[in-house]
């Protein structure tokens, strides 16, 4: 979900001229470019006209957020995450994201472009080329440059009525609002002083919380202390507006103001409290005073506070890197910042087998941004901690879709870290990419690791870490159709391991040892353990196990003829994925669930949830794919439903399925109910 200041908090006041040919020309163009200085409003703009757009056009829109991301080599990967494409295949992200668009009417955003013009300009290249019916609306302080590109540029609010209203109403927000004849025009003749600039007069209205009108006329007239390096730099008139605003409110900032607001311009993106404390306080700054200066800064507009979470505009944060530059505290920042980032890591791998197990999902989902900037911190100063890090996101990661991250940096860390010293982190970062090759289809490959990993897990005498190479070995062999192969290798661990004290490990592997006892077709030993083990998550309010374990109540109950139980099973266990994601287990659920559904005769039901299924596999960059035994069962099923309904009726309501949302579709598989949009 895209995080963005200008949202219905906030009224929308003019453009109308401009939302109109931005429509006009993106109903002829398929790449459409607005550019203009900081803060001239292209980020609301962009939101505004696709909001108008969607209804009318019918296309699917995907909101890909840039400013955050400071690491080029991966913007392909954001954009596949604004996508929804959770790819578990070995393609780079820009062949998966071609196979993925095809040729499906899909508007993509890519916004805050400026600082990575030449990726954003291949990758644009590459995808109009490949996907006819693709469009893309990119914002930008220059353009992309990019074979028939249509260039918008966004200037200031061309109308001083317009201008007074927006400086109007956010002076109304701040607490004064412009009283009488006298204030509007004050109003007037500072509006045309900041070049009508939106965030300049959005700066500036923030202003009146600490000072009267006329004060604050009289405020932007005066010299501003601008940074040397950026003194000199010649800018158009229209930055200098920028720039003088925001230097004004530094210099209308206390001394303790301006430091958090350098400190804090180091973060990517969205930040809480928390982060703020530990990354920003230090010297003057204790954590107590953070907190205080953080919300004078909220207060002034330096910083937009939403909810618990907190952010900085582009503008506002550049200007404030320029500061902390001038400080020369980058790099202890950088230490900080990924030292807290790593401490968080290690909780949340620490925690994943329990009931902390879904907060942590949706904490390393906010801190995405804050998890890629300290590994590549710890990529070039200590490649050890940075394998520890992504070794103990990698469960997260799995889930959300971060395949490709994943196994890049681990190949990396584990290409340039030593492995002496490091026996735990090692056996951990062995095993992460183990995973991720395994769950990429690259079963060679991740067999040579997992057993790797085994080998150092037995040198460094860690039986977690011989419980976790276990595991891989078993997944590899379920997904080859080998459940008795698949067995032996885990029971060594399920044998030792207590019920009242499983790890996250054991109960990955006890889970391995119930998919096999199915598929060799002990399926009463199979239903013991994994009720056991599906109790025990329960009680721990644990999501990720216990929604595999339904899953193999549910193939078992088909496979006896219980078939009602196979879809409360299933949609127990899709109800469990809602909260923490896995768009593999899903896809490989609702499989599972169409199955079931067919066999009570809800043909409607059942032929939803298998276009369900198609569309979240393709999501996943494979065909249906999960254990073997599933395949034939699938088949069986498909045709039953083809020759009730009919092929025609059956398309039909697949095709209707697909146009569906993966919530959406989660939610009403999970719930039931008349199936959505039919």
């Amino acid at each position: 979900m895209v995080w963005m200041l200008w949202d219905d908090e906030t009224s929308f006041i003019g453009r109308s001229e401009e939302l109109d040919l931005i429509g006009r020309t993106m109903s002829r163009s398929r790449l459409v470019t607005l550019t203009g200085t900081g803060g001239v409003g292209k980020t609301r703009l962009a939101a505004r006209v696709t909001t108008r757009q969607q209804p009318h056009t019918e296309r699917e829109v995907a909101w890909a957020d840039l400013s955050p991301l400071l690491n080029p080599q991966l913007l392909a990967a954001t954009v596949a995450d604004a996508l929804g494409l959770s790819d578990h295949t070995p393609r780079l992200p820009t062949e998966a994201i071609c196979a993925w668009v095809g040729d499906h009417r899909i508007l993509l955003v890519l916004d805050s472009c400026e600082h990575l013009l030449a990726e954003c300009r291949d990758l644009t290249g590459d995808l109009l080329t490949a996907c006819p019916n693709l469009r893309i609306l990119a914002t930008s302080r220059e353009p992309l440059r990019v074979q028939g590109e249509t260039v918008v540029e966004i200037e200031p609010l061309s109308s001083a009525q317009d201008a007074v209203a927006l400086f109007a109403d956010r002076a109304a927000a701040a607490g004064s609002p412009l009283k009488d004849e006298s204030d509007h025009q004050m109003a007037a003749s500072l509006c045309d002083h900041l070049e009508r600039l939106p965030l300049a007069l959005e700066l500036a209205a923030a202003q009146l919380r600490g000072m009267s009108l006329s004060e604050l006329c009289a405020g932007p007239l005066a010299a501003v202390d601008l940074p040397p390096v950026a003194a000199h730099t010649p800018r158009p008139t229209r930055h200098a507006a920028l720039r003088t605003t925001i230097g004004w409110s530094h210099e209308l900032c206390t001394p303790l103001e301006r430091l958090l607001w350098a400190r804090l311009s180091f973060l990517p993106g969205s930040f809480d409290a928390t982060t703020a404390w530990q990354v920003a306080s230090g010297g003057p700054l204790s954590p107590s005073r953070v907190a205080h200066t953080l919300t004078s800064l909220c207060d002034k507009s330096v910083v937009v506070q939403r909810g618990g979470t907190y952010r900085m505009l582009d503008s506002v944060r550049q200007y404030g890197r320029m500061w902390l530059h001038e400080l020369d505290g980058e790099q202890d920042l950088a230490r900080r910042h990924a030292e807290h980032v790593l401490a968080q890591t290690r909780q949340a791998h620490l925690e994943w087998f329990g009931p902390a197990q879904r907060g942590w999902y949706q904490r390393l989902e906010f801190l995405h941004a804050d998890i890629r900037l300290a590994a590549d911190h710890f990529l070039a100063t200590d490649p050890a901690a940075a394998l520890e890090l992504i070794g103990n996101v990698t469960l997260f990661w799995v889930c959300s879709g971060y395949l490709y991250e994943a196994r890049r940096y681990l190949e990396l860390a584990t290409a340039t870290a030593a492995e002496e010293g490091h026996d735990d982190i090692w056996v951990q970062g062995l095993w992460s990419l183990g995973l991720t090759l395994t769950l990429q289809g690259e079963h060679e490959a991740a067999q040579l690791v997992a057993a790797d990993c085994r080998t150092a897990a037995a040198a460094a005498r860690d039986s977690e870490g011989l419980a976790r190479a276990a595991y891989v070995d078993g997944l590899l062999r379920l997904l080859q159709g080998r459940p008795l192969a698949a067995a032996q290798v885990v029971e060594p661990v399920t044998a030792d391991s207590r019920p009242d004290r499983l790890t996250g490990a054991t109960a990955m592997c006890r889970l391995v040892h119930v998919f096999a006892l199915t598929g060799s077709g002990h399926l009463a030993d199979a239903r013991q353990e994994a009720v056991e083990l599906r109790d025990i998550c329960r009680a721990s309010d644990e999501y990720w196990t216990r929604s595999y374990a339904e899953h193999q109540l549910a193939l078992i109950s088909f496979l006896e003829g219980r078939t009602q139980d196979a879809v409360d099973h299933a949609r127990a266990a899709l109800d469990a994925k809602r909260h923490i994601g896995d768009a593999f287990g899903i896809a490989m659920i609702m499989d599972l669930l169409a199955i079931s559904l067919t066999d009570t005769g809800d043909h409607h039901a059942a032929a939803y949830a298998f276009g369900a299924a198609a569309h979240l596999w393709e999501t996943v960059g494979h065909p249906q794919r999960g254990t073997p035994e599933l395949a034939s069962l699938r088949d069986a099923c498909e045709g039953t439903l083809m020759d009730a309904m009919g092929e025609r009726a059956y398309d039909h309501i697949c095709r209707q399925a697909a146009t569906c949302d993966r919530q959406t579709l989660v939610s009403w598989a999970a719930r039931g109910g008349h199936p959505p949009g039919t």
